[in-house]
């Protein structure tokens, strides 16, 4: 079951974090861009998070002059940007990825900033990004730092596991692709298990009716596809290897516009864990990431 929230209950606002760096971030050039897209009204939110507490010799100052007028030069920025959108900015306190999510409930999508990092630091990923990616019912966008729009031709991909889940990933994939007038590249990356990696004879062996077959299914799903969006150009890719290697490499290639990952919530875990292959592709990623999660409920 799909938690993309129909769009009878939608909030058609797309919903935006900033934060001091929102100049250099991306997310917020992002956001816009999409929101012009669609002619849907941004709402930015700052959020101040109030690590101190309150004591009998000291009363906390949530909101500092800078963050007023972060939040203001946010609104007239937007004022000259954003056309004629009702867009809207809001300083809040609270845990910013709790905030951020929460507000989100009911909107199109949350699109948040991934901050600059170095080849170790980037196995840090920000905290903000990835408990919001992980906590999201709705797509949750995650912009690099320094985000340029690429050429309008490059196309938007889409990564398909073997879960059967994929629908709404691709669905809102198509979204992005038909928005923007580009091709949609589904992209599929798989290997086989590793106990015939031991003897190259049976991997050779194996591996060929492996590629076979996950080319036959892969290509039906896409078919299918093609047959629902006849006028969207959508191309198969099918790689055999490391899943978060192939994905980030297929986008790379293609300069992708965004690659969009489908997030599966567990009843019994933490909604703030993300998957392996999630987590590695938002950590390497240069392009912006979307994850669109998928519900599913538990069997145990």
């Amino acid at each position: 079951m799909s938690t993309t929230l129909s769009p009878e209950i939608v909030r058609p606002v797309i919903e935006v974090g900033v934060d001091g760096a929102w100049r250099e971030a991306g997310a917020l050039e992002w956001a816009l861009h999409e929101s012009l897209l669609r002619r849907e009204p941004l709402h930015a939110v700052h959020v101040v998070e109030n690590k101190t507490q309150r004591t009998r010799y000291y009363e906390p100052v949530v909101t500092a002059q800078s963050e007023t007028d972060l939040v203001n030069d946010v609104r007239e920025w937007l004022k000259a940007n954003g056309e004629d959108l009702d867009h809207q900015v809001e300083l809040i306190a609270g845990s910013p990825a709790v905030s951020l999510t929460s507000t989100a409930l009911r909107s199109r999508m949350l699109v948040v900033g991934r901050r600059g990092m170095g080849i170790f630091k980037r196995l840090l990923l920000g905290s903000t990004s990835e408990v919001a990616a992980g906590r999201g019912h709705g797509p949750v966008v995650v912009v690099p730092a320094g985000w340029t729009p690429p050429s309008g031709s490059a196309p938007v991909v889409v990564a398909l596991d073997d879960s059967g889940e994929n629908d709404p990933a691709i669905e809102f994939a198509v979204e992005l692709a038909v928005e923007r007038r580009v091709p949609l590249w589904l992209v599929h990356a798989w290997d086989l298990p590793a106990v015939y990696g031991w003897n190259p004879a049976m991997d050779m062996a194996v591996g060929e009716d492996w590629t076979a077959t996950v080319d036959r299914h892969f290509e039906a799903v896409a078919q299918q596809w093609r047959h629902k969006y006849p006028e969207l150009e959508i191309v198969l890719d099918v790689r055999r290897g490391h899943a978060v290697e192939n994905l980030l490499k297929a986008a790379e290639a293609v300069h992708a516009q965004v690659l969009v990952l489908g997030g599966h919530h567990r009843a019994h875990l933490p909604s703030v864990l993300l998957g392996s292959v999630v987590r590695g592709v938002l950590q390497h990623a240069i392009c912006p990431v979307a994850v669109v999660h998928c519900a599913q409920p538990d069997s145990a």
